[in-house]
């Protein structure tokens, strides 16, 4: 008798142990997975029933908000000026699990579910208070945004603005855009029908091109080589390098020729400076084949090339909101390597990585981590959290800054004139990258930082799929965002 209780005792034991485990699996272990699946409609309904946090821009201007309802959901999750901010926020959505933004990267808080806020659940249930999530505070300035959205038009394209002391985001617009709000209703045919159209193609208007599209940088990638032949030691604003108005791509019968008379030097030699001002191909393809492809690629790196950037939240507050690595070329024939040297080819970059590389030139070689959230608070207004400055990486030296800044004021004062600013000392490089069947469209680029002698402002603007130079396209874009951010 004591051997098959024993045996019973033993069963039951292990019963408890197997749904102690099965219970900590579900509870613990695959908790945000289940909760964040959209077949789950019990999470549905809790998220949904729940005073989710609004988002704010840096002047306390109300960018997404919960709004009470008489319906079964009870808020309804409401954007101001929703194509505006779009990239920025993201969108919460009855049957689409946020993704994208700040609603997917700060979930956790802005519902209310973080560990960070467990006294403001315990105060309300004692309370009977509605509980409440946190609100997001973000560093984007909306007189910029509004500037860059309005500059952008209907054109296929994205703008991006840093702090350059901090890496704050202070802009972030990608077009064309899309509203949230039809996205949020309740209505979920509705709902269902927006994301369908919204998703469909590879134009998707969800698709933030700031920092999610990869495209060829074209001559904004000159002054990544610059960098690193300043680097070297054996290189200065008045070092003359190969130029000529024409190059054979190495081990081929392929001819690159430059844009501009200026850019093909005297007797085939033109100084580093007049290079980049010029934005001589000739000169950056024998340069980059000069230098050899590690050291183009090192300075690549060290700027931000071949790694996933995260540029808002982690893991327990929701989806980390990222930038795609930008990619250089690994151990390219030397004829790829000229290509790549000059933006085109293999090299490809997000706009946000551009910008990154000028907040990096004008921050004397140290590139900051870029962020998008300044502060998080709590229902009752107390601070959760507060974003401080980091270094990503010192780039290279405050000498090489100091040199790269002389040569892309010369970019303005010298080739374009019609990008100066009265007053303000401009820095910039154009690009014009070549895409399309038989390279029949253009790329349209522009990055710079000013005041160059007191730089403020990081600026990268792409236009895509355009038919002009990107000192055109994306120029007069720079200007206009570059003058609102200067005189606040």
């Amino acid at each position: 008798m004591n051997k098959y209780l024993r045996q019973l005792f033993t069963a039951v034991v292990a019963l408890f142990v197997i749904l102690g485990l099965s219970s900590t699996i579900i509870m613990a272990v695959r908790a945000n997975a289940l909760n964040n699946d959209p077949r789950n409609a019990r999470s549905l309904y809790h998220q949904l029933g729940a005073y989710r946090g609004a988002i704010l821009a840096s002047d306390g201007t109300v960018m997404a908000k919960s709004e009470p309802v008489n319906d079964a959901f009870k808020y309804l999750r409401t954007y101001s000026n929703g194509p505006l901010y779009a990239p920025v926020t993201g969108f919460f959505s009855i049957n689409q699990t946020a993704d994208r933004g700040l609603e997917a990267s700060r979930s956790m808080l802005l519902n209310g579910e973080a560990d960070s806020l467990i006294w403001q659940r315990a105060k309300a249930m004692l309370t009977g208070a509605t509980d409440q999530g946190a609100s997001i505070e973000t560093s984007i300035d909306p007189k910029l945004q509004q500037v860059a959205y309005d500059q952008l038009g209907t054109r296929d394209g994205a703008a991006v603005a840093i702090e350059v002391s901090t890496g704050r985001i202070l802009a972030m617009v990608s077009t064309p855009s899309y509203d949230p709000n039809k996205l949020a209703t309740h209505d979920t045919k509705a709902a269902s029908q927006a994301y369908n159209e919204l998703s469909a193609g590879q134009n998707s208007p969800l698709i933030n091109r700031v920092t999610s599209q990869l495209y060829p940088p074209g001559s904004t990638f000159k002054t990544i080589v610059a960098s690193a032949a300043l680097e070297t030691g054996d290189y200065q604003t008045d070092t003359k390098i190969p130029a000529g108005s024409s190059y054979t791509l190495p081990g081929t019968a392929t001819q690159l020729p430059n844009a501009e008379a200026q850019a093909d030097g005297v007797n085939g030699q033109i100084s580093l400076q007049e290079a980049v001002a010029w934005s001589s191909n000739t000169a950056f393809a024998q340069l980059g084949v000069k230098l050899g492809a590690s050291k183009v690629s090192d300075m690549a790196t060290k700027l931000g090339f071949g790694s996933t950037i995260t540029i808002d939240g982690t893991e327990s507050t929701g989806t980390p909101m990222t930038a795609t690595a930008s990619t250089f070329p690994s151990d390219p024939t030397d004829d790829k390597l000229a290509l790549a040297s000059i933006g085109q080819g293999d090299t490809t970059a997000t706009p946000l990585q551009m910008a990154m590389v000028a907040q990096a030139i004008a921050n004397n070689g140290k590139l900051m981590q870029p962020t998008l959230v300044d502060r998080v608070r709590a229902a009752d207004l107390t601070v959760l959290s507060q974003t401080k400055p980091q270094t990503m990486a010192n780039a290279f030296s405050e000498d090489s800054a100091d040199k790269l800044t002389t040569m892309m004021e010369s970019v303005v004062t010298e080739a374009n004139p019609q990008l100066a600013i009265d007053g303000i000392k401009v820095a910039a490089k154009t690009g014009t990258a070549q895409i399309g069947t038989d390279n029949s469209a253009i790329d349209g680029w522009v990055i710079g930082f000013a005041p160059a002698d007191d730089p403020q402002i990081a600026v990268a603007v792409l236009v895509h799929n355009t038919d002009v130079y990107g000192s055109l396209a994306a120029g007069p874009i720079m200007r206009a965002m570059m003058q609102e951010a200067l005189q606040q």
